[in-house]
């Protein structure tokens, strides 16, 4: 599964790169997107592959930290890069006459290093917040990786601080990423009921399809994770909802942009050798 993901999200970021085609905005945060799915799964599955080969669950307090560290830069980067591609769609749709100049390649690096840069923050308050909590001796991490809310719930020192950072967090980054999504689907799908022609809705709603497919995919597997860990005392139930949302959705988003999209399909098409590049 893991090498599935990274040769899958590697091939998208490849077919975009040479096809000169798909180098607009859309496949601009497309391939960033792989590119993120690909460093987010590497944070967790290349130790617990280790640790499955050395019949070894060990990790330093250090490693833990770093891993906690890269995991939540990623996450997030992976909320705003799916926030963005909604911004994209939403502007394409609704405002098609003015596209070329409010995504202008400026405007889309400038909103790329926003996501990073906020994702960076974030996971940077994040990881100094459960710096400060003290463990009184080694401690058992009921998962294959040092997932935040597991971490905390084993410190022995007061977790209160640790717990509105990390909730504010939630709220304002992650909810108002989801607000954003659904604000701009809102008026998507209002501008598509004015299209008269059904070829017309088709072709509009054609174009967010994938990407509704992964938002979904995304946010059903984060509010499983966040909600098998606060509901369920055994672990098992949530390592298993964490796998979901760490392992299969990135393995899972290659397969939903090649499959449902036709440039995609065309690029790696003529990547392979199968098809002459479009001139």
């Amino acid at each position: 599964m893991y090498l599935i993901t990274v040769f899958g999200n590697l091939l998208i970021i490849l077919a975009i790169s040479s096809d000169s085609h798909l180098h607009t905005p859309m496949y601009f945060f497309l391939s960033n997107l792989s590119f993120v799915d690909i460093c987010f799964t590497s944070t967790t599955i290349p130790k617990m592959l280790w640790n499955i080969q050395t019949h070894s669950k060990v990790i330093t307090y250090e490693g833990c930290i770093i891993q906690m560290y890269f995991f939540l830069l990623f996450g997030g980067s992976d909320v705003f890069l799916l926030t963005m591609m909604a911004y994209d769609r939403f502007v394409a749709i609704c405002h098609p006459l003015h596209y070329t100049v409010i995504m202008n390649p400026w405007h889309c690096v400038l909103l790329l290093l926003s996501s990073y840069t906020i994702s960076f923050l974030y996971s940077l308050l994040q990881s100094l917040a459960v710096v400060q909590l003290s463990f009184c001796t080694n401690r058992e991490i009921p998962s294959f990786f040092c997932e935040t809310n597991q971490v905390v719930q084993l410190a022995c020192s007061d977790t209160f601080i640790c717990d509105m950072v990390k909730y504010f967090a939630a709220v304002l980054l992650g909810g108002g990423s989801l607000a954003g999504i659904i604000s701009s689907y809102s008026k998507i799908v209002s501008s598509i009921k004015g299209i008269s022609s059904a070829h017309g809705k088709y072709k509009a709603f054609s174009t967010c399809a994938s990407h509704l497919s992964v938002v979904f995919l995304f946010y059903c597997s984060v509010m499983g994770v966040y909600v098998i860990s606060a509901v369920a005392h055994g672990s098992y139930s949530s390592a298993t909802a964490s796998v979901m949302h760490s392992v299969v959705t990135p393995m899972l988003n290659p397969f939903i942009y090649s499959l449902r999209n036709k440039d995609i399909k065309e690029a790696l098409k003529i990547l392979f050798g199968k098809k002459k590049y479009r001139g």
